[in-house]
């Protein structure tokens, strides 16, 4: 499964696969204990896919760190987010060096080192870049 897939969703804890759409919302399964949920279109959803991190030069796409991460733990899980908030930030400067830390939270770091646990031992850990048909199509209309 990609992080396409995958998704963050407001007030729920953990992080959940896009399973079906239905008229309201879609259904969604917990990755932790794989319990389904349905979701209304009035939660706040977040795909992994589509969250970035912010650097002092440019905003570096989620599945970025985590590769960082992964290479960093050979594909292992990596420290607790339960850790101590600066214990977070200086594994996550290793991580990601030129991080922005006026604009990336302590609470954001956490995130992402409990998302990338949750990932692992769901078993998800192909983080590179999908390749996708409708990208193909894109730049050949390009040329």
């Amino acid at each position: 499964m990609s992080l396409e897939k995958v998704l963050a969703i407001s007030g729920k804890p953990g992080l959940y696969e896009l399973k079906a759409q239905t008229r309201g919302g879609f259904v969604a399964e917990s990755l932790a204990d794989g319990k389904k949920l349905s979701v209304s279109v009035r939660h706040n959803v977040s795909m992994l896919s589509e969250i970035a991190m912010y650097t002092y030069t440019e905003e570096v796409p989620l599945r970025e760190v985590f590769l960082k991460i992964a290479e960093k733990e050979d594909g292992k899980e990596t420290i607790s987010h339960k850790e101590s908030k600066a214990k977070l930030e200086t594994y996550f400067k290793e991580v990601l060096p030129d991080y922005d830390e006026d604009r990336v939270y302590s609470s954001d770091i956490k995130k992402v080192f409990q998302w990338y646990n949750i990932l692992v031992k769901a078993g998800i850990t192909d983080f590179a870049e999908p390749k996708t048909e409708e990208k193909a199509e894109a730049s050949s209309e390009e040329e």
